[in-house]
């Protein structure tokens, strides 16, 4: 018992590690932001175009585009248009110069017919004779061909390009399709009232081309600004005040039913903004709580040690009953003390690794029994049953086993002390254990209301599994941390009277063999 003052005087000296558990504050807690800090991070506003100016430069570009896909070919059918309108003229004047007998048209009505085709001279080509049915006094010098019998769409582009950048006064030969049989039918012109008229059709339909895609662009981009630049404009408004405060809560946002990728992201948004507010709160109250306990353990580590103190002495005394106590009393405070020591050098919310060993689980269970005050000899009206083989051996840590098994009986009185009085009869608490394999499966339950539906889906999170009023949900949420590091689970076992919780816990196969060779050569 004497050595009980050294552990004593060991947990005194752990002020200095206190220190570290204040840092789960930090690291755990909500970020603070404040108006400056939000101020500094906050994204500014874009000096370059917003995406309603680039959409408005996208949809001018491509409003610009259309235009000249339909300004040039509409030139260019207009040019070679005009151009086959002067020689179906000069076709029908062909057909009466060439039907009238020699000299019988006067000189006065063969000019009164150029000037109606706007030609200078009409010349009709037959088989292999050429024949100049009309011209002027002195015909000018050609300075350009044009053929628009078979005329290509690029051709056709080039030459009216050709003819809008030509000087004034060019003469141009033009040649068309006879009035009938084989050969052509060609006239000289001044091209000047061609380009006039070509000036003149390119500025009306352009002006013509220009409102209606000014309307049609208008259209274009109001509608895709109303459809897609507004909730996109409001969901960056979401996203830069919730990183300014992620503390606060989230309102519900109308997404006007809307189905498309639009409705999805802001449905989506709002709900990560939801978990992300939830999961600040569970974690500010982590480190409201860690707090807390950073104190309580700095105070409680004194406390411990003049109990432990205290102990020392009762184990001098020879009275059965101390006798009898102090050993557990002893135990007891050696946990408390360990869990101190991890408390406090750890500084965080995790268990350390488990330490694992054969043990005997009969004991352990009633050591369990006798720590809530079940045993035979008290008066709580909680009876409890224990149902383990006296040879079965777990292989797990016996301080966090213990503290399992602990919390789940803990739970268990609670529930069944909401009932009170209680009779042994009915309200029990029941411990079984069994192998199966390699693999120890421990179940307590217990005869009271259960759990209920609510607290089954979060049964074992901290701070949202709690089945009671005002209870925090840890001893479940450490009791499945601590069967997850021995690689076993725990699990709510349905369809039965009360809870009855389920525990795995499987062995280490390299273990378990030396463990049983150790026990043959024994």
């Amino acid at each position: 018992m004497k050595k009980r003052s050294g552990a004593g005087s060991q947990a005194i000296a752990l002020p200095a590690a206190a220190a570290g558990f204040g840092e789960l504050r930090l690291h755990a807690g909500t970020p603070q932001v404040t108006a400056e800090t939000a101020a500094a991070t906050s994204p500014k506003p874009p000096r370059h175009l917003g995406l309603s100016g680039k959409l408005l430069a996208f949809t001018l570009a491509f409003v610009l585009l259309a235009e000249v896909l339909i300004l040039v070919p509409a030139v260019a059918a207009f040019r070679l248009n005009w151009l086959s309108d002067r020689l179906a003229g000069a076709r029908t004047a062909a057909l009466v110069l060439d039907a009238a007998p020699d000299g019988m048209i006067s000189p006065q009505l063969t000019q009164e017919l150029l000037r109606s085709v706007g030609a200078i001279t009409v010349a009709l080509k037959r088989d292999d004779t050429r024949r100049l049915l009309a011209s002027t006094d002195m015909p000018p010098e050609v300075d350009h061909h044009a053929d628009v019998r078979d005329v290509g769409p690029w051709q056709a582009v080039s030459e009216a390009f050709d003819t809008l950048l030509a000087r004034d006064g060019r003469v141009i030969r033009a040649v068309g399709t006879p009035p009938r049989g084989d050969g052509f039918v060609e006239i000289v012109i001044d091209e000047t009232p061609l380009r006039k008229a070509m000036l003149r059709f390119t500025g009306n339909l352009l002006l013509v081309s220009l409102v209606i895609a000014a309307l049609t662009g208008a259209l274009v981009y109001l509608g895709l600004a109303w459809m897609f630049v507004r909730p996109m404009r409001r969901l960056t408004q979401r996203m830069v005040a919730f990183r300014a405060d992620p503390s606060h809560p989230v309102p519900e946002v109308e997404t006007d039913g809307r189905m498309d990728e639009i409705g999805q992201a802001e449905r989506e948004l709002t709900a990560m903004q939801q978990q992300i507010a939830e999961t600040l709160q569970q974690k500010s109250h982590l480190a409201a709580l860690g707090l807390a306990v950073s104190k309580i353990n700095h105070d409680l580590r004194n406390l411990l040690a003049s109990v432990q103190l205290i102990s020392d002495r009762l184990a001098d005394i020879r009275d059965p009953a101390v006798q009898r106590f102090a050993p557990k009393l002893e135990v007891a405070l050696d946990r408390a003390i360990a869990y101190c020591e991890h408390t406090l050098a750890y500084g965080k919310a995790q268990e350390p690794a488990p330490e694992r060993r054969m043990v005997p689980l009969a004991p352990l269970v009633a050591e369990v029994r006798d720590t809530l005050g079940l045993g035979p000899d008290e008066a709580q009206g909680i009876g409890f049953v224990e149902s383990v083989d006296r040879e079965l051996e777990v292989d797990a840590d016996p301080d966090q086993l213990f503290r399992v098994l602990l919390n789940l009986c803990r739970n268990a009185v609670e529930a069944l002390s909401a009932r009170s009085p209680n009779e042994p009869s009915r309200d029990q608490i029941r411990i079984t254990g069994r192998r199966e394999g390699a693999i120890v499966i421990i179940e307590v339950a217990d005869t009271g209301p259960g759990v209920p539906e609510r607290a089954r889906a979060h049964l074992f999170e901290a701070f949202q599994g709690s089945a009671r009023r005002g209870g925090t949900g840890l001893g479940l949420a450490i009791a499945a941390e601590l069967m997850h590091a021995h690689g076993g689970d725990i699990q709510l076992v349905p369809g039965t009277i009360g809870a009855t919780f389920q525990l795995r816990v499987p062995d280490r196969p390299v273990d378990l063999e030396a463990h049983r060779a150790l026990r043959q050569h024994g």
